[in-house]
């Protein structure tokens, strides 16, 4: 089993930055890719991004792709997100996951955290 618990979360202004993190603990290791979803009041889970377990490939949404980055410490066993220019349409409880680096990208983990809710205002 993996646990995973996001932080970071909070209420920014448009334009401005936020850092997510989501620190790992159980059975981690670091051959598990992983990934970043969101989840919108009334709308569906959304991929974000996912990076592979040795750090490359990031592999991000149209919709944060220039915007966003994902980065990982495999000695914190801790993934990031980092996220500039934010939108107002950003804001959504964010979630981290744990997987096969293919069904990440595909929509699917295997753990996930308990989201982090993450509000831009205009």
């Amino acid at each position: 089993q993996v646990q995973l618990v996001e932080s970071g979360g909070g209420l920014v202004q448009a334009g401005g930055s936020l850092r997510l993190s989501c620190a790992a603990s159980g059975r981690t290791g670091s051959s598990y890719a992983m990934g970043w979803f969101r989840q919108a009041p009334g709308k569906e889970r959304e991929f974000i991004t996912a990076i592979n377990w040795s750090g490359g490939n990031p592999y991000y949404a149209d919709s944060v792709k220039g915007r966003f980055t994902i980065s990982r410490d495999n000695g914190k066993n801790t993934v990031y997100l980092q996220m500039n220019s934010l939108k107002p349409e950003d804001t959504a409880v964010y979630y981290c996951a744990a997987g096969a680096y293919y069904r990440l990208a595909r929509g699917t983990g295997d753990y996930w955290g308990q989201g982090t809710q993450v509000t831009v205002s205009s």
